[in-house]
């Protein structure tokens, strides 16, 4: 059934004269006669009653029902991508652990209370998975670390991160190459940026084969660190909000390996739908940047 069809069969319907609706709709009568034939065609069944004064037969109200809502989400999606309404529909998003918990409830909020209408859903995962996770569709933005270098990204620099060694007692120097050959390190699966920082530092003293166990929550992580089953690298941000809740210690590290970047990534802005693009300017309105707001990678 074609829209033009339906618009036309409800104007009839509505003004009980093919003339009428001829004039209402700007056409002419011949044109309102053959969609009305075409859409009893269609159904298989008579949808005007023509003798006598023109009114809709029983199917025709039935179809009237669907077909007003049919025309009224039409008309409303029309609005909607031309920013005649405000947002809605879904707003899915990807992050990081760590920056769904401190970074993101801010600016989730400011973004909920200017578009009260858009349903908002959260994934967290790695990096590496988020990134799978945006190519194939399933989320419509990620919050990774680190610039993706991919021509069909558009980034915005979110946030600077600086990671720390977390420990469960004080630490004034960084472990020897022993303590940490024979330690365990915390860190998400595999996939996950701070992981990789991990296994960095770890290299670069010397430590090749370090035990690193996976953890699927922060809670979780900071917990083990604080009964003292080993270390993590995490961003002081993250550890310094969780701080008074466990047993935990920071050291400083050396910045090729603490310094990283949180980019919020999504596709070529012609592809956003109105939630995602309102989403884009919050998230604009919430950072200081120090480079261009979105480009290409």
């Amino acid at each position: 059934m074609q829209l033009k069809s339906l618009r036309l069969f409800m104007a009839v319907a509505e003004t009980g004269s093919f003339v009428a609706a001829a004039n209402q709709l700007h056409t002419v009568q011949s044109n309102v006669t053959a969609h009305i034939k075409k859409l009893e065609d269609e159904l298989g069944v008579q949808l005007i009653q023509r003798l006598g004064r023109v009114r809709p037969t029983s199917a025709g109200l039935a179809l009237m029902e669907y077909a007003e809502r049919m025309l009224t989400t039409h008309d409303e999606a029309i609005s909607l991508f031309k920013g005649q309404e405000k947002a809605c529909g879904r707003l899915r998003i990807g992050a990081m652990e760590t920056t769904t918990a401190l970074r993101l409830p801010p600016i989730l909020a400011a973004y909920h209370a200017a578009q009260p209408d858009v349903d908002i859903q959260i994934k967290t995962g790695p990096t590496a998975e988020l990134v799978e996770l945006l190519l194939d569709g399933q989320v419509d933005c990620v919050f990774v670390a680190g610039r993706l270098e991919h021509g069909r990204y558009h980034l915005l620099k979110a946030f600077s991160e600086q990671l720390v060694l977390v420990g469960s007692t004080p630490m004034m120097t960084m472990p020897s190459s022993q303590a940490l050959m024979t330690s365990a390190f915390l860190a998400f699966r595999q996939g996950c940026s701070y992981r990789q920082r991990i296994e960095l530092l770890l290299a670069s003293h010397g430590v090749n084969a370090g035990r690193i166990f996976e953890f699927g929550s922060l809670d979780a992580m900071l917990g083990c660190v604080a009964a003292g089953m080993g270390y993590t690298v995490l961003p002081r941000g993250t550890v310094e909000a969780h701080q008074h809740r466990f047993g935990i210690h920071t050291l400083e590290l050396p910045s090729s390996i603490a310094n990283v970047d949180t980019y919020f990534a999504a596709l070529e802005p012609e592809t956003w739908t109105p939630a995602l693009a309102s989403f884009a300017e919050t998230l604009r309105d919430a950072v200081v940047v120090d480079e261009p707001q979105l480009t290409a990678s």
